[in-house]
């Protein structure tokens, strides 16, 4: 247990050293405000905040994640007939791809995947 406490105790004081040592020696960099600000997309993070933000970007990304997320569902379609009967599985694919459909029919005929209107 002593042996423990003075091996932490050496690791501590040289991690130190070495912290301290590398802080010391450093090249000092002058503070640039754009290389010191995060980036967000374009936008100027130290302005205002209440910056009119695209909708129509908005909606395409929505539509983007549905779109990815109905991917990660038909993708097993192509592994499950092997482990179900046929019928099953036909069935509940067409039913599957016809409410995507529909679905893809009701935003084209909304205008949602129009970019410029």
């Amino acid at each position: 247990m002593h042996l423990l406490f003075i091996m932490s105790m050496v690791v501590l004081l040289i991690s130190s050293i070495v912290m301290i040592l590398t802080n010391l020696l450093s090249k000092k960099n002058i503070e640039d405000r754009e290389k010191s600000s995060p980036f967000e997309c374009g936008f100027d993070p130290m302005s205002s905040s209440r910056l009119p933000f695209s909708l129509r970007f908005f909606l395409i990304a929505i539509i983007f994640l549905i779109f990815d997320v109905e991917i990660a569902l038909i993708l097993p379609m192509t592994i499950i007939p092997f482990n179900s009967s046929i019928t099953i599985w036909s069935t509940t694919s067409i039913l599957f791809l016809f409410i995507l459909t529909v679905g893809l029919y009701h935003e084209w005929n909304q205008g949602s995947l129009e970019w410029a209107s």
